[in-house]
């Protein structure tokens, strides 16, 4: 069995452990999420020498909200101490570049696994374990690869063979839902951007890719609902029932609002400002 069977904590990031990539690798725009520009390969203002953010417990306070719906999935403290041997960046420039480059390609091999490794444990994925089981050691012996090696990689390949596994899923678990006395018409990719969906029942929805930035979604009904992809800023979650939902992300659940009374996977913890 593979050792991502045995260890969630290989897919969730470990800051500790990690060079602060995404803080130095990753560009971002000045918006709602982030309080200025800055490029890619450029460290993060706030990023100190010792790798660690000198505003991390105020973050969202001091406009940099996009910093803590991030999700590297483990990839960073990967590429780190893995791919990289434990080899800082600082003062090595040619480095530092290999690096950053790799690092996002480990995110998403990463984000892959993260989705096979939830779909892999469901009752309903039996018919297809062995499937996911082969796609769970092929991603992941990809992730130690040497840094050549993972930057020749066909993501884009490499991501349609694992969706189609993860589709697969999706369908074995919303069948649970196909009794839903309420048709469901809700599909993936739709704009549903500030609808008002108060107390609605959207069980089993096919809700991959859906805009749902600044939706109502108090007291919805979103057991066994497929959110892979699907945009969750602002959308408001206060009293919703989540649980039984298939790719829920933290980094979704952080990006949303919602209060005590919203029910989650147990794998999803409560954000902090859900909590204030």
């Amino acid at each position: 069995m593979s050792n991502l069977l045995k260890n969630d904590k290989s897919l969730k990031a470990d800051c500790e452990n990690c060079f602060a990539l995404c803080c130095v690798a990753l560009p971002y725009a000045k918006c709602a999420d982030f309080a200025n520009n800055k490029d890619g390969g450029t460290p993060c203002p706030n990023l100190q020498s010792d790798y660690r953010c000198s505003i991390h417990s105020n973050l969202r306070e001091n406009g940099f909200r996009g910093c803590t719906v991030y999700e590297c999935f483990g990839a960073g403290q990967k590429v780190s101490q893995v791919t990289y041997g434990g080899n800082e960046w600082r003062g090595k420039p040619a480095l530092a570049k290999e690096m950053f480059d790799v690092f996002p390609i480990m995110q998403q091999l990463h984000e892959m696994l993260y989705y096979l490794y939830e779909a892999i444990r469901l009752e309903e994925t039996r018919s297809i374990y062995d499937e996911l089981q082969t796609a769970i050691e092929k991603t992941e012996n990809l992730t130690y690869l040497n840094s050549k090696s993972i930057l020749d990689i066909d993501v884009t390949a490499h991501r349609a063979l694992i969706n189609e596994l993860l589709l697969r899923t999706s369908e074995l678990v919303r069948a649970k839902a196909s009794k839903n006395p309420k048709p469901n018409k809700w599909i993936r990719g739709k704009d549903l951007i500030g609808a008002k969906l108060k107390g609605a029942n959207l069980r089993g929805s096919n809700l991959r890719g859906a805009l749902l930035i600044a939706a109502d979604l108090r007291q919805a009904d979103l057991r066994w609902t497929d959110f892979i992809g699907a945009d969750l800023r602002d959308a408001d979650l206060s009293g919703a029932n989540v649980t039984g939902s298939l790719f829920l992300t933290q980094a979704q659940v952080n990006s949303a609002n919602g209060d005590r009374h919203t029910k989650l996977p147990p794998s999803l913890k409560f954000p902090d400002h859900w909590l204030k």
